[in-house]
């Protein structure tokens, strides 16, 4: 599976990415352990995803979204997510860390 993703400052500044392994990379995300934009403005909501089997399809959909204006953005994340929730609250407990290569599930899934 790869994923399309946004995820959100508390701010509202927004980062939109591809990965074939989303809880790992909200990880990464949460806790600034990849230096760059999302670890500056501090990007730790996952507001938004969609899956696909197929990498070009989420590389050309990563591709469509970034070339929107925020306005547009915006409008995607709230027709799944209006209150702008942090979709992967829930999502890590100290047993639940994801690994970096393996592609497999976490134990509740």
């Amino acid at each position: 599976m790869y994923y399309v993703y946004i995820m959100a400052s508390e701010t509202q500044r927004l980062y939109v990415g591809v990965t074939n392994n989303l809880q790992r990379r909200v990880f990464e995300h949460r806790n600034d352990l990849v230096d760059g934009f999302t670890s500056k403005y501090r990007m730790h909501r996952l507001v938004f995803f969609e899956s696909t089997n197929d990498v070009r399809v989420a590389i050309a959909r990563e591709k469509q979204i970034k070339g929107w204006l925020r306005k547009r953005k915006i409008e995607l994340i709230e027709t799944q997510n209006p209150q702008w929730h942090d979709l992967a609250e829930d999502w890590f407990t100290e047993e639940a860390i994801p690994r970096r290569s393996s592609g497999r599930r976490r134990p509740s899934e």
